[in-house]
């Protein structure tokens, strides 16, 4: 299949949201899961999908993490099944965990309808997987390896879904999936409806989509929404030593729920847990070279709030989609704009608010302001305070210093001089000094305020016409 060149593509502005479901001509039984789930209004991405593919066309949508794109194909295209036998809606997503997230979210929306889901992915029984779809699943989540193998094996030779679903497809190109995807849709049927989601367009990505669909719909969000509006921004302008010290004040400082904390390699997740886990928090890594088990069982736990930090790099963090993420950090800034609106997309959902937090170094700050500019994202500077008081691991921190004191020479001479001081009151006095030096360390500010970043910028820009100055100085010579 190909797309015809004249394609409709459109731009879904903020102010088409607010569409209530009960427009759309949806079945009884899906407005009664709509409303159990909570959902008033169709969110912007919903609001122009959803008539598209209840007309049985294809579509190419653009949204980021969070914008609600599992209901915005996955009840259009229940709505519109026959329920005669068989699987009629194939939903291939880049991994385990996100085809575990998409299948709950599809059960909610279509018991009422008695629509049946299985789950197929890898490192879990063939037979069993089989045997559910054979025994009268409607609706099939795969990830493209296990599908792969299950398709050309011919273990599902009856298998024609009239509805096929590609979710986070630059994903799923990352991930090295792309070969796979190509040949998975040498064995679905010819006449199918084919939708293809996905946060970003890379050029293979829309290559794929000229190989796959007919005549698609593009609908994509538009620059001013691709950040969403219940996220607080904020920046530190920090120097390169003060990381550690700055995400352990965040932490103590705000008032979170759970919280992401991005790291750019998997060495930094490793030494970053190690570090939040030693004073006291919650705190597990996630990243690409740990064992699957060892994966399932830490994305568990934070689900369950077993545990309260998550440190993560952006590949192993693909396909996590977690209630109630009160806060993202970014402990190194994004290495591009949209990988800043997939990471903070995690928070913010379901009409709650949520916190975005970048640190970056003076050097990086350029980076941050194209970031800024290119998402049309309101970001506030903001400095870290430290407390006033001294908690129980200050406190012993300090004791442990006072013992370590070596005793200097001239401290008898000095008794001498204090009279007949009351020996309690001068060492109350004597420890209050120490106290109070010490709350000076602890409340020190970790970032640099307006006037510090403003001066560094016009430093910056001065060096920097400089040097253009003298490169066009020695191109004359």
């Amino acid at each position: 299949m190909s797309t015809e060149e004249n394609t409709n593509e459109v731009e879904v502005p903020e102010t088409e949201a607010g569409i209530s479901f009960d427009t759309f001509g949806l079945k009884r039984e899906i407005l009664q899961s709509i409303a159990y789930a909570g959902f008033k209004v169709a969110s912007p991405i919903q609001a122009k999908a959803i008539p598209v593919i209840l007309e049985g066309r294809d579509v190419v949508g653009q949204a980021h993490t969070g914008t609600g794109k599992t209901a915005a194909f996955g009840l259009p295209a229940m709505n519109n099944m026959h329920l005669k036998g068989g699987v009629e809606m194939l939903v291939i997503t880049p991994t385990r965990e996100l085809a575990n997230q998409v299948s709950d979210e599809l059960f909610q929306y279509g018991k009422k309808l008695g629509i049946r889901t299985v789950t197929v992915y890898g490192g879990s029984s063939y037979g069993r997987q089989i045997g559910l779809i054979e025994r009268g699943a409607q609706v099939v989540i795969a990830t493209p390896g296990r599908l792969m193998d299950i398709l050309s094996r011919d273990m599902l030779p009856n298998f024609a879904p009239t509805t096929v679903i590609l979710d986070e497809a630059d994903e799923m190109l990352d991930m090295g999936f792309l070969d796979d995807i190509n040949e998975i849709f040498t064995y679905l049927p010819q006449e199918r409806q084919t939708l293809l989601f996905s946060a970003t367009m890379p050029e293979p990505i829309k290559q794929l989509a000229k190989r796959i669909l007919v005549n698609p719909e593009f609908i994509s969000i538009t620059k001013g929404e691709t950040t969403n509006k219940d996220i607080a921004q904020q920046y530190y302008v920090i120097n390169e030593n003060e990381r550690d010290d700055a995400i352990i004040r965040l932490l103590d400082s705000e008032e979170t729920d759970k919280v992401i904390v991005f790291c750019r390699t998997k060495k930094e997740v490793d030494r970053l847990s190690n570090v939040l886990s030693s004073v006291g928090y919650g705190a597990k890594g996630l990243h690409g070279d740990m064992e699957q088990r060892q994966r399932e069982t830490v994305i568990k736990g934070f689900k369950e709030s077993a545990i309260d930090v998550l440190i993560a790099t952006d590949v192993a963090a693909r396909g996590i989609h977690v209630n109630n993420i009160s806060h993202v950090i970014n402990y190194h800034i994004p290495f591009d704009p949209e990988s800043y609106v997939h990471r903070i997309g995690r928070t913010g959902r379901a009409g709650k608010s949520g916190q975005a937090i970048t640190l970056v170094t003076p050097e990086e700050f350029k980076e941050l302001q194209r970031i800024q500019k290119e998402v049309g994202a309101e970001m506030r500077l903001a400095t870290i305070q430290g407390g006033s008081d001294l908690d129980d691991s200050g406190r012993e921190y300090l004791a442990e210093q006072i013992r370590d004191i070596h005793i200097h020479n001239d401290a008898a001479d000095m008794l001498e001089y204090m009279g007949d001081m009351d020996k309690t009151l001068l060492l109350e006095k004597l420890l209050s000094r120490l106290i109070g030096q010490e709350q000076n360390n602890v409340g020190s500010q970790i970032g640099f305020d307006q006037n510090t970043v403003d001066e560094m910028i016009q430093g910056y820009n001065g060096q920097q016409k400089a040097t253009r100055n003298n490169n066009r100085r020695k191109k004359r010579r």
